[in-house]
């Protein structure tokens, strides 16, 4: 019959199909959880990087005298008159 090397080359091309896309997809969960540690990683370093900021913060706000830590701590402090912009309308 002349239509079953056709039939044999059709079942052929759905048997590689199959194989292409169980190996795409076994590619793609190894990917995403690839994907998965390294942005935990990265996060974790992130965190890491930003408490260590904070306690650079808290540690050079311990060593200024204290009447240079409220105005440097507070942007809105106004210098020259003493008093907090935010709340006295001046």
């Amino acid at each position: 019959m002349p239509s079953t090397p056709t039939l044999a080359l059709i079942a052929l091309g759905l048997i590689a199909l199959v194989v292409i896309a169980v190996r795409v997809i076994r590619s793609l969960r190894r990917f995403a959880s690839a994907r998965t540690l390294v942005g935990d990683s990265v996060g974790n370093g992130v965190g890491l990087l930003k408490a260590r900021r904070a306690a650079l913060k808290v540690a050079f706000a311990e060593r200024r005298p204290s009447g240079q830590a409220r105005t440097r701590a507070n942007p809105a402090y106004d210098r020259r008159r003493g008093a907090d912009r935010r709340t006295s309308n001046a």
